[in-house]
């Protein structure tokens, strides 16, 4: 176990998120999440009376189909199990993503389009693992055909955008030696 031990606790609640992004016939990309909450023991529910230990309270999907250039052609969710009957009714507000791209800035533009009461927070929150799927996705498409390619004559983005993308890195120094800037 990566973290220390824990002290003495009972489970309560469980969160799973999966994400998976596939290379389409078409050219396009479609990333989907799903989340699912569940909890380890009999609760009592608000709306149904009573939840069995187990049972999900959440259980949604979301996919983005989204170009080369992260911009988004289509945004669809599931909810298949929800708390209340009316959340099920948020999950058309995503088509408002068609349009917009993946990009630096995104967690923003999710929260300005979706936020409060025009969606639903957990598919909002699906959101953000999508994007980040999409780049490890799109990533890997994007390295087979740079492999076709000539080294870049520009300086990658990803250069700079995380800790071990930093220019004063071993990975920039690696990948792109003539961007490295060393410690």
């Amino acid at each position: 176990m990566p973290l220390s031990p824990p002290a003495e606790r009972e489970a309560l609640h469980v969160r799973r998120i999966e994400c998976r992004g596939y290379r389409r016939h078409d050219g396009l990309w479609d990333i989907e999440a799903r989340l699912v909450d569940t909890k380890e023991i009999e609760t009592a529910h608000a709306w149904d009376g009573t939840l069995p230990a187990g049972a999900p309270v959440h259980d949604m999907w979301v996919r983005l189909t989204v170009d080369d250039a992260m911009k988004v052609h289509g945004a669809e969710a599931a909810m298949e199990t929800t708390p209340y009957p009316p959340c099920a009714r948020a999950a058309p507000s995503l088509a408002v993503l068609v349009g917009h791209t993946i990009a630096p800035g995104w967690s923003i533009l999710v929260k300005r389009l979706l936020g409060g009461v025009k969606s639903c927070t957990h598919l909002m929150e699906l959101l953000m693992p999508i994007a980040t799927t999409a780049y490890q996705t799109l990533g890997m498409g994007r390295r087979a055909r740079a492999q076709r390619a000539v080294a870049p004559k520009t300086r990658p983005g990803k250069i700079d955008s995380c800790y071990a993308y930093s220019s004063e890195r071993e990975v920039v120094a690696r990948f792109w030696p003539e961007f490295y800037e060393g410690p």
